[in-house]
């Protein structure tokens, strides 16, 4: 059942501590399935984790959170090779594909070489929801701040680029990732970023940013643009006000 729009969900957030187990899905990935227009059955979900390199033991407890959330879950691994014979049918079968975080640059490379970078382009015009966290937030954009190449940010400018903007993640708990935005910003590499405090998403249809949603009350969402004062260019930002999500969206 695809949505009536092609839809995504850039986020900081997804997961929560469970009672039985390590993780369980949080508000955010189950308004993931509610975006999609699901109904009747259980949403199929599936996980890409290619940036963390397909770990199985994390794969686990995916599955784990994902029968105490009642998916219809699945993965499309790429490492060492393919899970599927026929990736695009295996996602265009799917109401929401859930990208997980890592490395973003190592993912970009990995999808690309897969050809996975127009498949997803066209998953989601036809309506499955995209969705993700961290890397799996900053791939669907221009690109954002990363720390794929090591403990130093960097830019990273290669993203899928479905969405005109950089992306920014972790912007409350990771110090340096505020600033870095702030400078690519100013000095002309993106001309607007859209970021997440942890714990929020943005929900995108088509290229318009729709709204800003949170599992953790009183986080926040944010949109730097750059300005001109003095004739010295420098990054503005604007607070997005989140609307709190209660678990299941």
């Amino acid at each position: 059942m695809p949505a009536e729009q092609p839809t995504i969900l850039a986020t900081s957030g997804g997961y929560k501590s469970g009672h039985r187990s390590k993780l369980e899905f949080d508000a955010l990935l189950h308004y993931a399935v509610e975006l999609s227009g699901v109904t009747g059955r259980a949403p199929r979900v599936t996980h890409l984790g290619t940036a963390s390199g397909d770990q199985r033991w994390f794969a686990a407890e995916m599955d784990q959170a994902a029968r105490v959330a009642g998916f219809d879950f699945s993965h499309l691994n790429l490492f060492t090779i393919p899970n599927v014979d026929d990736p695009e049918a295996h996602l265009l079968e799917q109401d929401v594909v859930w990208v997980n975080g890592g490395s973003v640059v190592n993912l970009l490379a990995v999808w690309r070489a897969h050809g996975l970078d127009a498949i997803m382009r066209r998953v989601w015009e036809r309506g499955v929801v995209l969705a993700g966290v961290s890397a799996g937030s900053i791939c669907w954009f221009l690109g954002g701040t990363t720390d794929s190449f090591g403990p130093e940010l960097r830019p990273v400018r290669n993203g899928l680029a479905f969405l005109p903007f950089a992306n920014g993640v972790h912007y409350d708990t990771e110090e340096k990732r505020r600033p870095l935005i702030h400078r690519l910003v100013a000095d002309g590499t993106f001309d607007e970023a859209h970021c997440t405090d942890d714990g929020v998403g943005l929900v995108y249809h088509g290229t318009r940013l729709a709204e800003a949603v949170t599992e953790v009350d009183g986080k926040g969402a944010y949109r730097v643009t750059r300005s001109v004062e003095a004739g010295r260019a420098i990054a503005v930002e604007e607070r997005l006000e989140p609307r709190f999500l209660r678990q299941g969206g």
